[in-house]
């Protein structure tokens, strides 16, 4: 596919948003975005999705500031219940179920984040990065730190979850 043609293919769409889910009127969303339910985009993200696709899991938030892009090799793909931090800089990447990307982080091309990570604030995250299950990635570039404990895993899911019902309030105020 050309460049033209991807561009009319994904800009040709309009972003696909749950009812349920909550985006702020201080967001942009452009071509092909799917937002699945209760998931949230705060004040000043903007999630392009011009030469490919982004998909935002069920409860996942991505909070204020923060850009999420793509590359034409690859989409931009955020499991279930992910937290996404102020300021980061989501890149053609796929984030697992129930993450936690802080602030000022940066994940670029390829890389992926396995389930019930890390990404510690600041870290960059290279290129075709991969990182198992459970992991704590920090620094620049990053680098795997440490696994978490099953019982260090089963936490992250509520810093989602606090996104969940922030937005619902924002929603049912019209904010």
């Amino acid at each position: 596919m050309t460049l033209t043609e991807r561009l009319d293919y994904h800009l040709g769409k309009t972003p696909e948003i749950h009812p349920d889910a909550y985006v702020s009127p201080q967001a942009t969303l452009i071509g092909d975005v799917t937002l699945k339910a209760f998931s949230s985009i705060w004040p000043g993200a903007v999630l392009r999705g011009d030469i490919n696709s982004i998909a935002i899991g069920e409860g996942s938030n991505v909070q204020d500031g923060s850009i999420v892009h793509l590359a034409d090799d690859y989409g931009v793909e955020v499991g279930d219940y992910v937290t996404i931090g102020h300021l980061a800089m989501i890149h053609a990447c796929a984030i697992g179920d129930e993450a936690l990307i802080g602030m000022h982080s940066t994940i670029l091309d390829g890389a992926v984040i396995g389930p019930r990570s890390i990404v510690g604030a600041k870290a960059l995250v290279t290129k075709n990065f991969q990182a198992p299950e459970g992991s704590v990635i920090m620094g620049v570039p990053g680098k795997i730190v440490k696994t978490l404990t099953v019982a260090e895993q089963s936490k992250l899911r509520a810093w989602a979850e606090k996104y969940v019902e922030v937005s619902a309030a924002f929603k049912q105020r019209k904010i």
